[in-house]
């Protein structure tokens, strides 16, 4: 399941992060309300944990804006203010939950899992870019009636790139969807791994689907016609 954690303050921000991700959700993390939105833009989440006071911007227009997402995700926001009027204020809005910090880590995963379990919640969106197929929900790939077989990086690189289809995208950009804080942007573990999926996604094949735009990065995307 993927998570969109907002938040502001630097320390919460980094070991909520890192608590999460030690429970098996995958996170972005940002700072502000300006790097949530081009995350957004990027991928659809499951789940936005989101801080009222940012210092950019407004949690409450922010709830707005993932709410108004198809499929939308579930909203917790989280804040310091503990006051009725603005949890009434959020919860009008479209937040699914509320809680209020200082808040226990246990408590935050907690409180994720049981939004994710409620049964209108729409299971994670199945991907396609032409003929290749990655299900986040079974964690299986193929492309045609071949199944693809994919270590757990692999499949998270993958995912990547078919959820910004048809887009350039930086190998530090790529390190930083698919890997924890460990990434190295100097390192060459990126071209490691699209090597690796040139292999598995379009050896067999005769229209390649992953391409490298020289100076730029590297693009998922439907063969020209």
């Amino acid at each position: 399941m993927r998570v969109l954690l907002v938040e502001d303050d630097d320390t919460l921000r980094e070991s909520a992060t890192a608590y999460l991700r030690a429970t098996g959700f995958a996170v972005d993390p940002a700072a502000t309300g300006k790097m949530a939105r081009e995350l957004a833009a990027v991928s659809p989440y499951d789940a936005v944990i989101l801080d009222i006071r940012l210092p950019d911007d407004d949690g409450f227009a922010l709830c707005t804006v993932f709410r108004a997402r198809v499929p939308a995700p579930r909203i917790l926001m989280a804040t310091a203010r503990d006051g009725v009027d603005d949890r009434i204020a959020g919860l009008d809005l479209g937040a699914d939950d509320y809680l209020v910090k200082p808040y226990a880590l246990g408590e935050l995963v907690a409180r994720v899992r049981a939004l994710l379990r409620r049964p209108d919640h729409a299971a994670p969106t199945r991907l396609q870019v032409s003929d290749l197929i990655l299900d986040p929900a079974t964690r299986e790939a193929r492309r045609g009636a071949r199944e693809i077989t994919l270590t757990t990086k692999e499949f998270a690189v993958l995912e990547v790139l078919m959820r910004a289809s048809g887009r350039v995208l930086t190998r530090e950009f790529i390190g930083e969807h698919a890997w924890d804080d460990n990434f190295d942007p100097m390192s060459n573990v990126i071209d490691v791994y699209i090597a690796r999926l040139r292999r598995k996604v379009d050896g067999p094949h005769d229209e390649p689907l992953l391409s490298t735009v020289r100076g730029a990065g590297y693009r998922l995307a439907p063969p020209r016609e």
